[in-house]
């Protein structure tokens, strides 16, 4: 059984309340309820019920993370067959079985309600994660591949995005940083967009944009946080550092289920092409 099977089967071994606690209530119900009872009694259980643990911090990950797309779906009045199919395919990466698509899709739809709590959930989320920036890196991901679910962001759904990231107290150019990598990801060979316009057979293309990631030189420099004048050793302090933040097995010692491993490689393999693309452009 994968983790979020030992969240959704019903043998809870943490406790956690709040607009979260009442999100996973509503969907799983009965089972839900007995295992908070059954730890409300228990004094050994007293570490898993502190903001933090492991396990209110992947329960909390999974609630926002669903919840809150279902949201942003909704944001600009209707949710198109393109973000359904975006949460579907985070479901698929996460390995979810039917059950826990199910439980999935009810949080989906629990974010469209009218009534959705955004600020409650994403600020609670904000405080079980403490000091795990990474996985709010991903959480963000996530919601972002919502906005360009249908090839293009909506107005109302960046104003969405940005409350989200306002609550996170997430920094805006980290968010810039995050935008690239989404499209960079849309755009590569079996991303959403099929990969996009202008490439050659090789690397790169005659407009300077990697083959393998769809990323531009432009895009290259901003991904990395350095200007055109940056010289090697500043750029090359600015490729590790990014690597260090999104390296998978960091994720998952931070907190992050193992069955997201695939999304965070995706992220890596875009930071080298624009590595590479500004080294290229400088020729080193």
């Amino acid at each position: 059984m994968n983790w979020w099977g030992k969240l959704l089967g019903g043998g809870f071994g943490f406790l956690i309340g709040g607009p979260i606690g009442a999100l996973l209530g509503a969907v799983l119900g009965h089972n839900f309820d007995n295992g908070l009872k059954r730890l409300q009694l228990e004094e050994d259980d007293a570490e898993s019920l502190k903001p933090g643990a492991q396990q209110r911090v992947q329960a909390a990950f999974f609630t926002a993370t669903f919840a809150t797309m279902g949201h942003i779906s909704k944001a600009d009045g209707k949710v198109t067959p393109d973000e359904i199919k975006v949460a579907e395919s985070v479901m698929l990466q996460m390995q979810l079985s039917a059950e826990q698509r199910k439980v999935a899709i009810d949080l989906f739809h629990q974010g469209k309600e009218p009534d959705y709590d955004l600020k409650a959930v994403v600020e609670q989320f904000r405080i079980e994660c403490r000091r795990r920036t990474n996985l709010m890196q991903m959480f963000i991901e996530i919601q972002l591949h919502a906005v360009y679910a249908d090839g293009k962001s909506h107005p109302a759904e960046e104003k969405v995005l940005q409350d989200v990231c306002d609550y996170l107290k997430y920094p805006k150019f980290m968010l810039r940083q995050m935008e690239i990598l989404v499209r960079a990801g849309r755009a590569s060979p079996g991303g959403a967009n099929q990969g996009g316009a202008n490439r050659g057979s090789s690397g790169r293309s005659s407009a300077g944009v990697d083959k393998t990631s769809g990323l531009s030189l432009a895009d290259a420099y901003q991904l990395l946080g350095v200007d055109t004048k940056a010289q090697q050793p500043e750029v090359k302090r600015a490729y590790r550092k990014l690597m260090s933040q999104h390296h998978p097995d960091k994720l998952v010692a931070k907190g992050l289920p193992p069955e997201m491993i695939k999304i965070a490689t995706e992220k890596t393999q875009h930071i080298k092409a624009a590595y590479e693309l500004v080294k290229e452009a400088k020729g080193w």
